[in-house]
């Protein structure tokens, strides 16, 4: 299927095969999807946020998963990570350009989903 979704050109000349376990689109996938990956790039769809700003936008994550979970996406290249030398550092986090273009999706589909939510379930 040389012209199904699940190929793109790489910069080489190579094709990215996502339903192979070793292309690299799919770590990509398997960060932004997971279970704290999405919340964090909504969390910074609009706005850089410190770590502990961050965390506290996001309820119920940890302070370690957290750590993991932005580890992995500034790694991806969709976070940028900034770091004020001060005493203790105060870290700054923001989605790059990559981030805001997959953020965008993201965003649209929470929106439609909340959108669609019965009243009740969306007032809690």
């Amino acid at each position: 299927m040389a012209g199904g979704v699940q190929y793109r050109e790489a910069g080489s000349g190579k094709r990215y095969d996502v339903f192979h376990t070793d292309c690299p689109a799919r770590d990509v996938v398997d960060h932004v999807t997971s279970r704290w990956g999405i919340w964090v790039l909504i969390s910074l769809r609009s706005n850089s946020l410190r770590f502990y700003e961050l965390r506290e936008s996001i309820h119920g994550i940890s302070e370690k998963m957290l750590a993991q979970t932005l580890r992995a996406l500034v790694q991806d290249g969709l976070v940028w990570r900034e770091v004020e030398p001060t005493t203790p550092p105060q870290v700054t986090y923001g989605l790059t350009e990559f981030g805001q273009d997959i953020g965008e999706p993201l965003k649209e589909l929470f929106d439609r989903i909340t959108r669609r939510l019965p009243r009740q379930a969306n007032a809690e």
